[in-house]
């Protein structure tokens, strides 16, 4: 098993099952309670409570999906929480994707002024990079992530073998992030990417480290994203404004799809703004297009892409405020992006 020790909690990878249960012991906790959507109750649920077989859970279940991710549904969990009888010397086991970690994070932070909880991520995405860092939120009316707060876990927990659980889809939202941190902070590990084929289990194990690597070294340095974390936001200008529109028409694009657009599109202004080379930005859509294809964007109003990221929550004031690429592996914050720029963008993305 690996250990990556930030400031206020650790990460375990691999074989967690004994330090949960370390933890468990340690806390004395007078509660169990475990939130699972229905796709981690089916798949990822009976693994957990066979490993842990000597404690006892209360199981909170929610819907599936991010237009699951608002205040009305935390409405439920804490609901949960009180049927069972939870105290604040109870503690939360987020058993989930992003949308469970954010929202049971979210809701044990905030439940009787603050519950512990931990975060047992089960998909790719939550694995590299939403469990871990200290956010926590819902999404509000249209917009991703409005409201929350930064609070730490007591703990990750990364275990591998769920990844097996992930369709091929899931998998290739993931690598999307893994992607991102190689863009702005890591060059060797965009190399690597570059000679993978098809996006698999045993090619992505190995990385996922790495990636947490990475992620570590930005949040420690700034973990109120007030400078340098922002970085971790490429391609989530645009992409969260494209995740937000597409939940409208019934078809909605998962996470890492939409960031995937966001990157593609966000390398074009990083190559007007900050100077990304264009053979850098030809090897950045070859990548992207390989494993993600394009995505028809006519779908999409301009508009109301323009109008999601007035409420970016880098923005200052009414300035657009952009995480670009300078080169592979070398980031910039708080560059101002006009919209013109983003159209263009998201043109020049379209005409791929």
């Amino acid at each position: 098993m690996e250990v990556i020790s930030l400031a206020n909690y650790s990460i375990y990878i691999g074989e967690v099952w004994p330090s949960i249960k370390q933890l468990i012991k340690q806390g004395k906790y007078s509660s169990l309670l475990c939130l699972v959507d229905e796709n981690t109750r089916r798949e990822c649920l009976p693994i957990f409570q066979d490993a842990l077989k000597d404690y006892n859970f209360n199981i909170i279940e929610i819907k599936s999906g991010e237009e699951q991710k608002h205040v009305d549904t935390c409405k439920s969990i804490w609901s949960g929480m009180k049927d069972y009888g939870a105290d604040r010397q109870s503690l939360v086991i987020n058993l989930g994707g992003g949308v469970v970690g954010d929202m049971g994070g979210f809701c044990a932070a905030t439940y009787m002024r603050g519950i512990d909880f931990i975060h047992v991520p089960t998909t790719l995405l939550s694995q590299v990079d939403s469990s871990i860092g200290g956010k926590l939120g819902i999404d509000f009316e249209a917009y991703k992530n409005f409201v929350g707060l930064f609070k730490d876990p007591k703990a990750v927990f990364i275990h591998n073998g769920f990844l097996n659980t992930l369709s091929e889809r899931e998998l290739r939202s993931g690598f999307a992030e893994i992607m991102k941190h190689a863009l702005i902070a890591d060059p060797e590990l965009w190399r690597i990417i570059s000679k993978i084929d098809k996006i698999e289990v045993d090619k992505v194990d190995p990385l996922i480290i790495r990636a947490l690597m990475i992620k570590k070294q930005i949040v420690e340095k700034d973990p109120f994203e007030t400078g340098l974390r922002k970085i971790l936001n490429f391609g989530h200008s645009i992409g969260h404004a494209i995740e937000s529109n597409s939940m409208k028409d019934g078809d909605r694009l998962l996470h890492g799809e939409s960031i995937a657009i966001g990157m593609v599109c966000e390398s074009f202004i990083s190559k007007e703004l900050v100077k990304l080379s264009e053979p850098e930005l030809n090897k950045i859509i070859d990548r992207f297009t390989h494993f993600f294809g394009k995505v028809d964007l006519s779908r999409f109003n301009t508009e109301a892409i323009l109008d999601y990221l007035k409420f970016d929550k880098k923005n200052v004031g009414n300035t657009l405020n952009f995480s670009l690429i300078k080169s592979i592996g070398s980031a910039s914050y708080n560059e101002y992006v006009n919209a013109s720029l983003i159209k263009d963008s998201l043109h020049s993305y379209s005409n791929l």
